[in-house]
């Protein structure tokens, strides 16, 4: 008998954005999904052939990379980070938009010009994107790795820039920075293993067919 096939998805604001069209495909979790007391991390679907584990964000490429899933939702930040081979990205869900940027306090940026940067330090939880952004610019970055409340190390003298994801922008102002640059926009993808995509084609052509028909009906 086949194992189903193992869905990653990550938590948080993507994943809300993504279960309706989840729902669109003609897939619905079990009941203990929408348990928010659940420690359950591995859940049913009412297609027995298919399966969903609820990850953070950046271990979704990680599974499917490695096989450990056959499907994901990642977005193109978390792609382009890791950059791993046995990724295929078919589909842009055209969700969680939001793009990657530097930013820096107020203060700074008044006074500053980018084109005179020789030599910086950011804070990021994307130092392999951060890097080639810079040195593509002929500027040597040192990156600081942090996995969250990026926003406070300028105010705290960890360094003078970050690199984070922006949304609304509403987080740099109320923490007193401001956006200097956008190194890359972002939306989130479905993504597949490539290995499964070989000995698996016919169950996940279907759902990328889904996704992709369902997608092109939502304004870019």
């Amino acid at each position: 008998m086949t194992s189903p096939l193992i869905l990653a998805l990550p938590k948080g604001r993507i994943l809300k954005e993504f279960l309706p069209l989840l729902e669109k495909v003609g897939v619905k979790p079990e009941a203990d999904f929408f348990n928010e007391k659940t420690r359950s991390l591995q859940f049913k679907t009412n297609h027995p052939a298919l399966e969903i584990i609820v990850v953070r964000s950046f271990d979704v490429a990680t599974f499917v990379a490695f096989g450990a899933a056959h499907l994901g939702v990642a977005g193109n930040d978390v792609l382009l980070e890791f950059d791993h081979s046995e990724i295929y990205a078919p589909v842009d869900l055209k969700i969680g938009k939001c793009r990657l940027s530097v930013a820096e306090k107020i203060e700074t940026f008044e006074q500053d010009n980018p084109d005179h940067w020789s030599h910086i330090r950011v804070a990021t939880k994307y130092p392999n994107m951060s890097r080639k952004y810079f040195a593509a610019r002929g500027i040597q970055a040192e990156c600081v790795k942090l996995n969250g409340a990026m926003e406070l190390a300028p105010s705290l003298g960890l360094c003078r820039r970050i690199v984070d994801l922006v949304s609304s922008g509403a987080t740099l102002k109320a923490n007193g920075l401001v956006e200097v640059a956008v190194i890359a926009e972002v939306t989130s993808k479905l993504i597949v293993n490539r290995t499964a995509m070989k000995t698996r084609s016919a169950e996940i052509e279907t759902y990328i067919s889904k996704f992709r028909e369902l997608v092109r009906e939502i304004p870019s």
